[in-house]
């Protein structure tokens, strides 16, 4: 499908979406090892149990809204962008999901026809 000057919707900027989508815990991994605190520092101080925290780093387990207030409190970061984050991720993995796409496609045929 295109509708931009021949380029495929999937081509066009607004349309981009990451070959492999961004959980929030990466970003909060990242943040923590350049500020060089340890997992377990984090742990303690969010009160959040370290196998938990360490699954949610790893993008093994999402992040909760108090996962993402007692995250964000601890390191000054916005809450509401890890929320952000975390549902922006789960829509991608859903988008990437062939089952997904196929009962979207469809839909997509019967909005047209009304």
């Amino acid at each position: 499908m295109t509708h931009i000057e021949g380029k495929p919707d999937n081509m066009i900027a607004n349309n981009l979406t990451p070959f492999i989508p961004t959980h929030p815990g990466e970003v909060i991994k990242d943040e923590i090892e350049y500020r060089g605190i340890s997992q377990r520092k984090l742990a303690e101080t969010t009160g959040i149990a370290y196998s938990v925290l360490n699954e949610v780093l790893n993008g093994k387990r999402a992040m909760t809204t108090d996962y993402a207030l007692l995250i964000g409190k601890a390191l000054d970061i916005d809450a509401e962008f890890l929320i952000r984050m975390q549902a922006k991720y789960e829509m991608d993995l859903a988008k990437k999901n062939p089952k997904m796409s196929l009962r979207l496609k469809n839909i997509r045929k019967i909005a047209a026809v009304l």
